[in-house]
């Protein structure tokens, strides 16, 4: 089941098994073994993570595949922190990053546009 569950979330972000590996750092025969073993907490929290969703949808405890809107993790969802970043410490990132970091992606995008029209396009 987490392995299909993987593969399905992944195609609603236009993701192969590939891609995801890639995102993660994980390798895709590991992540083809947790057909049968089971994965380290750590790798499927990763896992998780970049397809927006839970361990627990991830393993089949739940149908629901959102994350719960928690108020204690963030104060509001446009809140940037560290950990958004994959950064370990702790908080949310100063304001004058986060323009930095709009600034970074708005530049980004208008050379690849075609990241907007794949996001249209679903």
């Amino acid at each position: 089941m987490l392995l299909n569950r993987i593969k399905e979330r992944g195609k609603e972000f236009d993701m192969s098994l590939q891609d995801i590996a890639e995102a993660t750092h994980i390798s895709p025969n590991t992540i083809y073994s947790w057909r049968v073993k089971t994965p380290r907490t750590d790798k499927l929290k990763q896992v998780a993570k970049v397809l927006r969703t839970t361990t627990d949808y991830l393993n089949g405890l739940t149908d629901d595949p959102t994350i719960p809107n928690n108020d204690n993790d963030h104060v509001n969802s446009n809140t940037l922190t560290w950990l958004d970043l994959d950064m370990p410490y702790g908080g949310s990132v100063p304001d004058e990053l986060k323009d930095y970091y709009k600034a970074l992606a708005e530049q980004y995008i208008k050379q690849h546009p075609e990241i907007l029209k794949k996001r249209d396009e679903k």
